[in-house]
Parts: structure tokens; C-alpha cells; sequence
């Protein structure tokens, strides 16, 4: 059966989010962890914290289009220097970056109610130690809130 992505399914991901601890909720189109194509939708707010992160395995780029709100999408040198920020908006000059493999980056709300489409290959596979970026602090760490505000500055 088809799935139409529209304005209600939209807002009710945004309001998963909202409700949600981690401040994030995604909403999956592919069947189970191990299909071999995933395809969600993630409702985020400001408040979110993903740290940052790659993956290694060459079959994992990854591709994000924003549909609602301004998605703040940081991309990182190894040493955890910021290589690039860019803003995603559905109207705006950006509305998706397609991440290759092996590149560090993050995701951060701009607005409330921010909504994006993610497309990578499955299945899905926790994030190992080496693609979790060392420098950063982890999730759920005191020092995440921190950092998460020096990530917002880079789109002030």
C-alpha cells in the first residue's frame, strides 16, 4: 500500500518529536531493520542532540532532503574541525545534501517543527566506536548541551 507524505504526516512526526525524550522521532518507510534500502522520515527539534558521526561502510552514503522547517547539516574534518555548515530549508537555496561515506557530520534543528527525508542503504547496523566521532561528546552527556549550543552558533 502507498504511503503519501503529506502535510498530516508530517505534523504528526513533528509532534512525535516533540513528545519524544531524545527530542527526535523518525517515522520508517522500509519494512524491518535488515531491509536492504532505508527510507524515514525524522521529525527534530532544536533541543536534539545527534552526535556527530559517520559511517564507514562504502555502501552507506546518505542522503537527507528537508520538507519542513531549517535543518542545520555540519560536515567535519577528521580532527573534528568544522569543515562546512550548510542550512537546508524547502524553499530555500538547499533543500538536500547527499553525505558520502566516511565523511563526519551532524544534524541540528533550526526552527521547531523541522521534518527531513532520509534515504541511505540497510540494514540497519549500530554505529560503531571509530564512527562515532571521538571529540565529540556523546549523548546524553552533560557536555552535549553545551556543544550542541556552539553548533547552533555556527548557523546564527
Amino acid at each position: 500500500m502507498s504511503t503519501l507524505i503529506d502535510q498530516q504526516l508530517l505534523t504528526a512526526v513533528s509532534d512525535e518529536a516533540r513528545l519524544a525524550s531524545r527530542r527526535r522521532k523518525n517515522r520508517n518507510f522500509h519494512p524491518a531493520d535488515d531491509y536492504p534500502g532505508h527510507r524515514l522520515l525524522n521529525g527534530i527539534e532544536p533541543d536534539s542532540y545527534v552526535m556527530p558521526h559517520c559511517h564507514f561502510d562504502p555502501h552507506k552514503d546518505e542522503s537527507i532532503l528537508c520538507l519542513r522547517g531549517r535543518l542545520g547539516v555540519v560536515l567535519f574534518c577528521p580532527s573534528g574541525a568544522v569543515d562546512r555548515s550548510i542550512v537546508l530549508e524547502p524553499a530555500g537555496e538547499v533543500v538536500g545534501i547527499d553525505i558520502p561515506h566516511g565523511v563526519f557530520h551532524t544534524v541540528l534543528a533550526l526552527v521547531s517543527g523541522t521534518v527531513f527525508f532520509e534515504a541511505k542503504a540497510g540494514p540497519y547496523v549500530p554505529l560503531s566506536i571509530e564512527e562515532r566521532a571521538a571529540w565529540a561528546p556523546a549523548e546524553g552527556t552533560p557536555e552535549a548541551a553545551a556543544y550542541l549550543a556552539v553548533l547552533h552558533r555556527l548557523f546564527a
